[in-house]
């Protein structure tokens, strides 16, 4: 299949102004400040491709919101549930506006090809949607926004950039409740599940677990930049990404997801390629 070309567009007039009021704040950042003249070339260019990523990632996740918000209504969730859920869906398309904006910033001419039928994982196809519902919820909340936010927050303790540092304090903030949401999803959804269940949780889980575990393989192979770059791009310098994350996935994923009867199994020493990547989870530095 031919990949398309991610871009985003705005309608404009009302419609537009209707979007900008759900966070008016948006407008008010500093846009345009980031001096490029600072950065070489090959920088310039890794920051370009690292938030246009950022971008299509924060639209998967959008995505992925709207999928799981379809299955929990079919599963009849508590009604604050729902309704919570579907501000994600706003949330996200304002963070892959930010992102896409931050690479507007250093140059316009990066293409990132996708495949929109690929957006979203097909995963729990077939299951009772309370099951079907908690398996998109492991993925896309327990394991990747609950990996991401830490990122994300330490990253922007980090940055060094006025600019940057606003976007990603904008992003921190609407995902708090992102991360929590998963856990309030499982909690309520457990006593309709059976031990069955929750080991075929487990066997999704141990598939993005993995994922995340490549994608750290991946990671360590780069060069990198230095501490001092990375923080004015906006990202983490490789050994404090992996050691964050680490600390992260065994904390804030690992631990409560045994504390709910989902037994993951997957270590990063055994972890295989192929493995399924959580579709949600923020890019913090180039590949």
């Amino acid at each position: 299949m031919t990949l398309e070309c991610f871009d985003l567009e705005l309608l404009g007039g009302k419609t537009e102004q209707r979007y900008r009021a759900m966070r008016p704040d948006v407008e008010a950042f500093n846009w345009g400040s980031i001096d490029t003249s600072k950065f070489s070339p090959t920088l310039i260019n890794a920051a370009k491709q690292a938030w246009s990523r950022a971008a299509l990632q924060e639209y998967r996740t959008g995505a992925a919101c709207c999928k799981t918000l379809q299955v929990l209504i079919q599963a009849r969730a508590p009604i604050d549930l729902i309704a919570l859920l579907s501000r994600f869906i706003t949330d996200e398309i304002v963070h892959s506006e930010l992102c896409a904006r931050l690479a507007n910033e250093f140059g316009s001419d990066i293409e990132i090809g996708y495949n929109p039928d690929e957006l979203t994982d097909n995963i729990g196809e077939g299951c009772p949607p309370i099951l079907h519902a908690a398996h998109l919820v492991v993925a896309t909340f327990c394991i990747g926004e609950a990996m991401s936010i830490p990122l994300l927050h330490n990253t922007s303790k980090m940055s060094t950039q006025p600019l940057i540092k606003q976007v990603l304090r904008r992003i921190v903030e609407d995902e708090a409740d992102h991360g929590a949401f998963g856990w309030a999803y499982l909690d309520w959804a457990n006593h309709h599940l059976s031990d069955t269940d929750r080991a075929e949780l487990a066997i999704t889980a141990d598939r993005y677990i993995n994922g995340v575990y490549q994608t750290w393989k991946n990671i360590e192979k780069q060069k990198g930049t230095t501490a001092e770059q990375a923080h004015a791009l906006g990202w983490l310098e490789v050994s404090e990404y992996l050691s964050i994350a680490r600390r992260t996935l065994k904390k804030q994923v690992i631990a409560p997801l045994i504390l709910r009867g989902v037994f993951v199994k997957a270590t990063e020493q055994n972890s295989t390629k192929g493995e399924q990547t959580s579709p949600n989870s923020p890019r913090v530095m180039p590949e």
